[in-house]
């Protein structure tokens, strides 16, 4: 007799941006971060009504690869480990390349949280950790089988839910269906991170 995992759900972590040679770019990321905060009016706007407490681009600049030199710098960091994900899931892209198609930029103080969502239209997705207090929320990920559990009893380990910390200049990938969420910061300072999702049509 045998007992076989089946449909295994990959994540991929890695650190990004090691010092000394990631300090600058860390910096110059924390700065342009804050520095949207000012300026970017619609995306305060869309704040206010949709992301209470906290800010993100999301609505307003979210192909920050492409309007920033700091941000497409941080693409070609990312680049090389998106590929070695999709090598571990054996995409077969007939000659396509997964490219980044949005990348924003979240802040989000005390208490403020990300409720479970899903990335549609896109094929991986990922985050990057620019600033982490200590105490800060760690991202949330969902089992895909959930809502078919029906009458299975409690259990002891492989719960329906995992968390990974977050780690300033570090990256998390994952594929865009598996829902996830960002519990209540309990920092007393910001947590900001760069989110993005990269397609391959």
């Amino acid at each position: 007799m045998a007992t076989r995992l089946l449909f295994a759900t990959p994540l991929y972590t890695a650190a990004l941006l090691r010092a000394p040679a990631g300090s600058t770019l860390k910096a110059r990321l924390l700065r342009e971060c804050l520095q949207l905060r000012e300026d970017d009016h619609a995306g305060r706007a869309w704040s206010r009504q949709n992301y209470r407490g906290g800010f993100t681009s999301y609505s307003s600049a979210h192909r920050m690869h492409e309007r920033s030199p700091v941000f497409a710098e941080l693409q070609r960091r990312i680049d090389p480990h998106v590929s070695k994900l999709a090598r571990t899931l054996a995409f077969d892209l007939r000659g396509r390349k997964l490219t980044m198609t949005d990348c924003w930029v979240n802040i989000m103080p005390e208490q403020v949280a990300h409720s479970m969502h899903l990335h549609p239209l896109a094929t991986i997705s990922g985050t990057y950790y620019v600033k982490v207090p200590p105490r800060s929320a760690g991202l949330k990920f969902e089992d895909p089988r959930l809502e078919r559990f029906m009458a299975a009893p409690p259990r002891k380990r492989n719960l329906p839910w995992y968390t990974v910390p977050a780690r300033a200049g570090s990256i998390v990938l994952f594929e865009s269906w598996l829902r996830h969420e960002v519990p209540a910061n309990q920092s007393r300072g910001e947590r900001i991170s760069v989110s993005f999702n990269y397609g391959w049509f």
